[in-house]
């Protein structure tokens, strides 16, 4: 079984990786995100992104009743039935879920949020963030039984039937977890992981485990992220993970083939 996490970045190629996944022989579930759509919708709807930075350099939106209400729209809505329709549209029997759906991924919330405002920390109590905890194994493996291919995104949702916003990235290693998945491919607007973020020209080409921690300290944002759930992710038990550019055609062949970056 492969777990294909694909980021929310415009310029990915859902059809060269529908094409690419149809000629996969092993099972797929798919994990996707929507951020820069959720951001030029937010634009539009004449909404504020309120970004909240942790102590630790860790960056998360703030979510509201408003925020969470545009992330079902945009997320789970309007990104994921393009997705699943793209699929279709090359023969695979996508179907669409948010975590919320049959508690996929069941979470917590976080009940504080520190933010770092300048030289000062404050405690932010009202936003519907969280992890997830656990995910529904039988009714995944319900849906690869029957031929599906999953097609997941956020929000989670908690015991209290609450949706909250959680980090796609840590919701992949809670299911190498569950479902014991062995090979996690990544795919987003780069080649891989970069030495130079502005110079796609300087990807890195292998990394161990044992130095996640030192490319974790030296990156920022989304790849700060993506390396926090792979370190996740191994700790329990992935033994490879490859990253790989999802504008180029065959882009999980070519991850596959050491195209990107592999982390072992």
């Amino acid at each position: 079984m492969i777990l294909i996490k694909i980021g929310g970045g415009k310029n990915i190629n859902w059809e060269y990786i529908a094409q690419d996944i149809k000629d996969l022989k092993e099972q797929v579930i798919i994990v996707h995100g929507a951020n820069a759509w959720m951001t030029e919708i937010s634009q539009k709807l004449g909404l504020t992104e309120r970004t909240i930075i942790s102590p630790s350099g860790q960056t998360s939106r703030y979510t509201d009743n408003k925020t969470m209400d545009l992330i079902t729209m945009v997320y789970s809505g309007l990104i994921n039935k393009k997705i699943v329709a793209t699929l279709q549209k090359f023969g695979l029997n996508a179907i669409g879920l948010a975590g919320v759906d049959g508690k996929l991924w069941l979470g917590k919330r976080k009940d504080v949020i520190l933010s770092q405002e300048g030289t000062k920390i404050k405690t932010i109590r009202d936003s519907l963030t969280g992890n997830v905890i656990s995910v529904n194994k039988k009714l995944i493996a319900l849906l690869l039984g029957a031929g599906y291919i999953p097609v997941l995104t956020i929000p989670a949702i908690t015991e209290k039937g609450e949706m909250i916003n959680v980090d796609n990235d840590r919701a992949v290693a809670l299911m190498v977890k569950d479902l014991n998945i062995k090979t996690v491919i990544m795919l987003f607007e780069a080649p891989g992981l970069l030495k130079d973020k502005d110079d796609e020209k300087l990807v890195i080409k292998t990394i161990k485990f044992d130095q996640l921690d030192k490319y974790i300290k030296n990156s920022e944002g989304r790849m700060r992220k993506k390396l926090l759930g792979m370190k996740e992710a191994f700790t329990h038990g992935l033994p490879k993970a490859y990253f790989g550019d999802g504008r180029i055609k065959s882009p999980i062949t070519a991850a596959l083939k050491g195209g990107g970056t592999i982390i072992s």
